[in-house]
């Protein structure tokens, strides 16, 4: 296992190296595997990037994303018009099921209520506005609430990890209880823990994941 050291001076070269980041302006510390990141961003899709730089790096096992969203004069909206821009990012979303999300903005703070089918319409739905101008953070209470769930969830899920290159299947366990799945094991990366839970957010008639896997580099 790497040491902390370098796993910081690590992390510092990914957020140097992602062009979505600026990383002047963004501190690093690393203990036992977890990374902290603290200083501000210029906006809430800096900072998402930013984690997402920092999970991509080998022996990261968790990041503590401490960064403060400072919008520069151009970017500041009021919440009317923020949530205005919300409704029309979802209305225009192909894969956000209409009339289904509801938004409140509260000083740049988006929430967002409402149930959809699958996983991947609640991803949808964030995504959709977390790069707006003015959104400081996002809550997402999108509930997941299929109609109906496959008799065998479990199966589905461990032939999907067996289908996928960037998850060694033998290394990990699903638990499956009425659509609620629990993923426990060691995996090499955060981005093979991530992976399994997006494939097992994938299958049909899942309602929650908890990921309980570790990451052993």
């Amino acid at each position: 296992m790497k040491d902390d050291s370098t796993l910081q001076a690590n992390v510092l070269g990914e957020l140097k190296w992602e062009p979505s980041v600026t990383a002047a302006h963004i501190g690093v510390t690393a203990e036992d595997g977890v990374v902290t990141l603290s200083g501000h961003v210029p906006s809430f899709a800096e900072k998402y990037a930013a984690e997402k730089a920092a999970k991509r790096v080998y022996g990261c096992k968790a990041v503590a994303n401490e960064l403060e969203v400072k919008l520069p004069d151009e970017s500041q909206r009021e919440d009317d018009a923020i949530a205005a821009a919300c409704l029309r990012a979802l209305e225009a979303s192909h894969v956000v099921p209409e009339d289904r999300i509801q938004v409140v903005v509260t000083h740049g703070w988006v929430k967002l209520d409402g149930e959809v089918e699958w996983q991947y319409q609640k991803k949808a739905a964030e995504n959709a506005v977390r790069y707006l101008t003015g959104v400081v953070s996002v809550a997402n209470n999108i509930q997941v609430k299929p109609q109906a769930a496959p008799a065998d969830v479990r199966s589905m899920i461990e032939a999907a990890f067996r289908r996928n290159a960037e998850i060694d299947a033998r290394r990990v366990s699903v638990e499956a209880h009425e659509g609620a799945i629990i993923l426990r094991g060691n995996v090499r990366s955060w981005a093979e823990r991530n992976a399994a839970q997006r494939a097992a957010w994938a299958a049909p008639g899942v309602i929650s994941v908890t990921n309980e896997i570790s990451v052993v580099p």
